[in-house]
């Protein structure tokens, strides 16, 4: 559905999109996650055709967004972090003029204004004014805007962005209920709501892409090792001689102080042995009262700093590797055309 080959960016010296290749299968919603300066913005408007990249293609639907604008275009239906609405307008007004400037044939205009308007839920609000609308329902206009022709492919950047908790909470279910027809690429900052919306995500820094996988794959990945999270109450405090008695622990470390009292540890073994038995019995011995145990778990947040973090500590690369790296993409490129051509030929 989504093809994007080794497509680069550059600004005079910059390269805001460094040699970035990735594919989006049809039906997908993936999240796209990045720190602030990635080239998250720069590559969404590559791929929407907003800007042309420096080297590289994207496809959307086997259309090649550079030399198929028309045809690759009616494909997207995006939606910018702050979409310029007008605000003299109506929702109704707002969706019809959208549906003009794509193309929508004036006999099919009528059904298409209802269709989005009832996808979106603003049927409500339709003939208010958007200055007069609240924020939750000005991005559900903005979306609005993007669904016009039933495009194959949203991208949809900061959806929540300024909403309050319920309208998240809204605009959350409503991305879902739209990936059962679309293929969603979400850009968010907020990684908590892209592992609640998102099957797959791409996390990109500096220009370059550092990970894909599922969500569930990304926190397992990067999880910190064999590491038990107990909260006890300890009126002794025996429990660093209690840790001793066990076998290749490695730290104990004190989380918090609670209020009630109790405190709350985690524990980090060497080996991949489950220590929640040990632990159990040895605390249990010691007078050790164990009110929650459970295994540490490595959220999408961690993940998301772990890998970013990892690629601060990579060593750069040397002259001669980046000159060899563009002579091998410089020779894949030659085979590429050869083989087009040998194709053509026959």
């Amino acid at each position: 559905m989504i093809k994007v080959e080794n497509i680069t960016k550059k600004y005079g010296n910059y390269t805001a999109v460094d040699n970035m290749s990735f594919k989006i299968e049809e039906g997908e919603i993936v999240g796209f996650l990045g720190p602030n300066g990635a080239g998250k913005t720069t590559t969404m408007s590559m791929i929407t055709g907003f800007i042309e990249p420096t080297s590289g293609h994207v496809e959307i639907n086997g259309y090649n967004v550079s030399k198929k604008a028309k045809k690759a275009k009616r494909e997207i239906g995006y939606m910018p972090e702050t979409t310029p609405l007008y605000n003299e307008l109506t929702p109704k007004e707002f969706v019809g003029y959208m549906s003009e400037l794509k193309g929508v044939s004036k006999k099919e205009k009528k059904a298409e204004i209802e269709r989005v308007l009832k996808a979106v839920g603003i049927e409500e609000v339709q003939n208010k004014l958007i200055r007069n609308l609240s924020r939750g329902f000005k991005q559900r206009v903005s979306l609005a805007g993007a669904l016009v022709g039933n495009p194959k492919v949203l991208i949809l950047d900061e959806p929540t962005v300024g909403l309050d908790p319920k309208q998240v909470t809204q605009i959350r279910s409503l991305i879902k209920s739209l990936g059962k027809d679309h293929t969603v690429i979400l850009s968010s900052h907020i990684l908590s709501e892209v592992s609640q919306i998102c099957q797959k995500v791409i996390i990109i820094n500096k220009g370059k892409v550092v990970a894909i996988d599922t969500p569930e794959n990304l926190e397992n990945k990067t999880n910190s090792g064999n590491v038990l999270i107990v909260t006890v109450e300890d009126p002794e405090n025996k429990i660093e001689e209690t840790v001793k008695e066990m076998q290749n622990i490695q730290e104990l470390k004190l989380l918090k102080n609670l209020p009630d009292g109790t405190k709350q540890y985690s524990i980090s073994s060497k080996g991949e042995k489950d220590m929640r038995k040990d632990v159990f019995s040895l605390f249990a011995k010691n007078g050790i009262t164990i009110f929650e145990l459970k295994k540490a778990e490595t959220t999408l947040e961690e993940a998301f700093i772990n890998l970013i973090d990892n690629q601060k500590n990579e060593k750069p690369k040397t002259k001669e590797e980046i000159k060899k790296e563009k002579r091998e993409r410089k020779e894949k490129s030659k085979q590429e055309k050869l083989k087009k051509k040998e194709g053509g030929d026959k």
